[in-house]
């Protein structure tokens, strides 16, 4: 399996220099040359089997040229082992066909954990393999920079810089990222928005004699092995609930930066039957906007309660406009091109054709989060955090709307534990959610971080200084 940008320009690599680059040296993405194909028999068999496993069977067709079978399933053996729940994406049931996909299990309570765990020990292994350092810098809107700190933390090859927009994350995630003690972790605030913080992290990339010389590599979900890893759990929910060619599923994925939704569209294009994805924004509706009105143009970015959504530029839509282009790299460049210099670009016919075949987008606003929080509590019991709202109030307009039929399962995707928004909870339900124990003894330990203005020139020189792989 080889790699290709969807901006044509850069070189074809194989897995393990796809997983250390990041972002391609043309300011693309890498995607696999093509897609490997999964029965829907060994599909059906996913149900029988443990995560680790299936996670092995869904991943490997893209690794197999750069690691080899025993290691690859170790690695994954341990980085799930890591969850307090055996299944480590359990299936809860809230209606007669209508289900969360809970993905906050691991340490750090979010779905971001899923990729990390294995992404930590996929770079660990690459860099024994060629003797050499790494820098990674990434930037969060709130639970990417937890799960990474906790993945790569104390790692003797990998000094880990992690950028968030200082004052706009929950402090229960702030905490999670800035009271690690290990020498390689480091915490930069930007004064500004979660897209100036990724704004920044690919000026980085694109500085190429800077990529070089810090040797640097990104674990956002504009690496490639963060959307492999997320494809797993589609499989294993949807074989959990009896998919067959004629019992299709749908997923309503609460999403910012369009990785975690992109994921199930990889799993469909590798054979998955998925009727129908549903992309669930908040007030930050670039996504929804793009469906509707066939325009990717961003607005000001709005603070909300779940700030991990808050986000207008969109990166791996850049994937997906590379399929809807018939993987088209020179039409992608052109957009990407408009985009940089009009602010904005506008999708051909036969491109939205396909999109709004297969997605539906719905935007939440706080005043629905909120009360789908309240209804859902009410009704169930159930306590959810504000992004998974997001997700299930996109699920209850699609029944309403009736884009899927009643007998076609639909799974909204669960993102964080509600003790990462302990103020939204309350507000909704009228109670504290609680901390688990796993993150309690963090709320009273000391921070390290420290606070940059939203400058390329001071981030780089941070990261100069700081970094050992200079």
């Amino acid at each position: 399996m080889k790699y290709v940008s969807t901006r044509g320009d850069a070189p074809v690599l194989g897995f393990n220099d796809v997983l250390l680059a990041g972002l391609a040296r043309d300011g693309g993405l890498y995607v696999p040359e093509s897609w490997p194909q999964l029965s829907i028999e060994t599909i059906q068999g996913f149900a029988k089997m443990p995560y680790a496993d299936v996670a092995f069977e869904v991943m490997w067709p893209f690794v197999r040229e750069d690691l080899d079978e025993v290691s690859f399933r170790e690695m994954l053996k341990q980085a799930y082992d890591s969850f307090d729940h055996h299944a480590v994406a359990p299936l809860v049931q809230l209606d007669h066909n209508d289900w969360l996909v809970e993905l906050f299990h691991g340490p750090t309570l979010a779905f971001k954990d899923v990729a990390m765990q294995i992404l930590s020990r996929l770079m660990d292994n690459a860099l024994a393999k060629e003797n050499r350092r790494a820098t990674i810098v990434g930037a969060t809107s709130g639970d990417t920079g937890g799960a990474a700190i906790e993945a790569f933390r104390g790692r003797d090859a990998i000094d880990i810089f992690i950028l968030h927009p200082h004052g706009r994350v929950s402090d229960v995630q702030r905490k999670q990222m800035t009271t690690p003690t290990e020498s390689n972790v480091f915490n930069i605030a930007i004064e500004g928005t979660f897209d100036d913080c990724q704004a920044l992290v690919k000026g980085l990339f694109n500085d190429l004699d800077f990529r070089d010389e810090i040797k640097l590599a990104g674990v956002n979900s504009i690496n490639w092995a963060r959307i492999l890893a997320q494809v797993v759990y589609y499989f294993t929910a949807s074989a959990a609930l009896g998919v067959t060619m004629d019992r299709k599923m749908a997923f309503s994925v609460p999403t910012g930066n369009f990785g975690d939704i992109f994921a199930g569209f990889v799993a469909h294009k590798m054979g998955l039957p998925i009727e129908r994805l549903v992309i669930a924004t908040n007030v930050n509706d670039i996504l929804a906007r793009t469906l509707h009105e066939g325009t990717y143009q961003p607005q000001g970015v709005v603070a909300t309660a779940s700030p991990s959504m808050d986000i207008q530029v969109s990166s791996n839509f850049e994937r997906l406009l590379f399929e809807l282009s018939g993987r088209d790299a020179g039409r992608v460049k052109q957009l990407m091109a408009d985009f940089a210099d009009k602010g904005s670009f506008s999708l051909s016919a036969t491109e939205l054709e396909p999109m709004r075949a297969f997605f539906s987008a719905y935007k939440i606003d706080e005043q629905a989060t909120e009360q789908t929080i309240r209804n859902l509590y009410k009704s169930n019991g159930y306590v959810a955090d504000p992004h998974s709202a997001v997700g299930i109030g996109a699920a209850i307009r699609l029944r309403v709307d009736r884009k899927i039929a009643d007998d076609v399962p639909l799974l909204t995707l669960a993102t964080a534990h509600p003790a990462k928004f302990p103020d939204a909870v309350k507000k909704a339900i009228g109670q504290d959610p609680g901390i688990p124990e796993k993150i309690r003894h963090q709320q009273d330990m000391e921070e390290r971080f420290v606070v940059l203005a939203n400058d390329l020139g001071k981030l780089s020189d941070y990261v100069r200084t700081h970094s050992r792989a200079v």
